[in-house]
C-alpha cells in the first residue's frame, strides 16, 4: 500500500519542482548568451561598475552584441553610469531591456521609486529577485553579458554567483594594500565556488594611489593581470560613459577587451 504524503512533504516536493522550472527557463535563456561575465571587488568603492559599464559600451562599439545585468542590489548604480534614464517596457509578459550606447540593461534602479531608498534584502529575496530577471527578461541572442556584482564576500554576491553561473570574474582592485588585501579575498571566495577568474583589472591606477598593486596580486594569486585604468576628471561626469568622450579612455578600455578575450578565447578552448 502507498503511503500518502503529509501537507510537508508535499509542500516540499513543490517547491523541489518550483525550483527545477526555474533553473529549466534560466538555463534556457542563458544558452543563448556566448560569454556570462562578472565584475567583481572585494570591497565598494574600487570603481568597479564604471569598470563593468565602459567595458560593456567598448565590447559593443567593437560589434559585439552586450547586456548589462546590476545585480548590486545595495546601490545599484549602472544606470547612472550609463547614463540613461529610460525604463524597461513590456511585450507579451516579458521585459524588454532598454538600450544605450548598443548596450542592453536591466537594473534594481529601474524598480526604486526613490534611488535614495536603501533596499535591505536578505540572501532568499536576492536569490528570487535574480531568478525574476532572468525569467522574465527578453535579452535576445547576445555575444557578452556583463554582470555587476555586489561588493564583498558575504550573501548577496554569493547568491548571485549560484544563480546566474557564470563563465568567469574579472577582479576589479585599486592600488592600495587594502584594496589587494579584499580582492585576494574575494578571488578565494570564487575559487572555492570553482569558477573562473579570468584576471585582474587595477582601477584609480597613477600619481594619487599609486600603481603595480594590481599586477603583484595577479603574481601571487597566479592570475593575468588583464590590465590598468588611470584615474581621470572624466569619471566625474555620470552623463555619458567615459569611453565615449575620451580617446585616451577609450585606448585603455579596448586594450582591456583585447586583453579579456584572448583569456576568454584560450580559456573555452581547454
Amino acid at each position: 500500500m502507498t503511503r500518502q504524503m503529509s501537507p510537508q512533504e508535499q509542500a516540499r516536493l513543490e517547491a523541489i519542482k518550483k525550483t527545477w522550472q526555474q533553473r529549466k527557463e534560466i538555463g534556457n535563456k542563458l544558452a543563448k548568451i556566448k560569454n556570462k561575465i562578472g565584475v567583481y571587488s572585494g570591497k565598494g568603492g574600487v570603481g568597479k561598475t564604471t569598470i563593468a559599464v565602459n567595458l560593456a559600451v567598448t565590447l559593443a562599439q567593437q560589434g559585439y552584441t552586450v547586456g548589462l545585468m546590476d545585480t548590486d542590489i545595495d546601490c545599484p548604480n549602472a544606470t547612472r553610469v550609463l547614463g540613461i534614464t529610460e525604463k524597461p517596457t513590456s511585450f507579451e509578459g516579458m521585459l524588454i531591456p532598454p538600450e544605450k550606447f548598443g548596450v542592453k540593461i536591466l537594473s534594481m534602479a529601474f524598480f526604486q521609486e526613490n534611488e535614495e531608498e536603501a533596499i535591505i534584502w536578505r540572501g532568499p529575496m536576492i536569490h528570487n529577485a535574480i531568478n525574476q530577471f532572468m525569467q522574465t527578461t527578453n535579452w535576445g541572442e547576445l555575444d557578452y553579458m556583463i554582470v555587476d556584482l555586489p561588493p564583498g564576500t558575504s550573501d548577496a554576491p554569493l547568491t548571485v554567483m549560484q544563480v546566474l553561473n557564470l563563465d568567469g570574474f574579472v577582479v576589479v582592485t585599486s592600488p592600495q594594500e587594502l584594496s589587494k588585501l579584499d580582492a585576494k579575498r574575494s578571488i578565494n571566495m570564487i575559487r572555492k565556488l570553482k569558477i573562473n577568474v579570468f584576471g585582474i583589472v587595477e582601477n584609480f591606477s597613477g600619481n594619487i594611489f599609486g600603481t603595480g598593486a594590481g599586477e603583484a596580486l595577479s603574481e601571487e594569486m597566479d592570475l593575468p593581470f588583464i590590465g590598468r585604468i588611470d584615474m581621470r576628471p572624466d569619471y566625474m561626469d555620470l552623463k555619458t560613459p567615459a569611453v565615449v568622450s575620451n580617446p585616451l579612455i577609450s585606448a585603455e578600455y579596448e586594450s582591456l577587451c583585447s586583453s579579456l578575450n584572448q583569456i576568454v578565447d584560450k580559456i573555452s578552448s581547454n
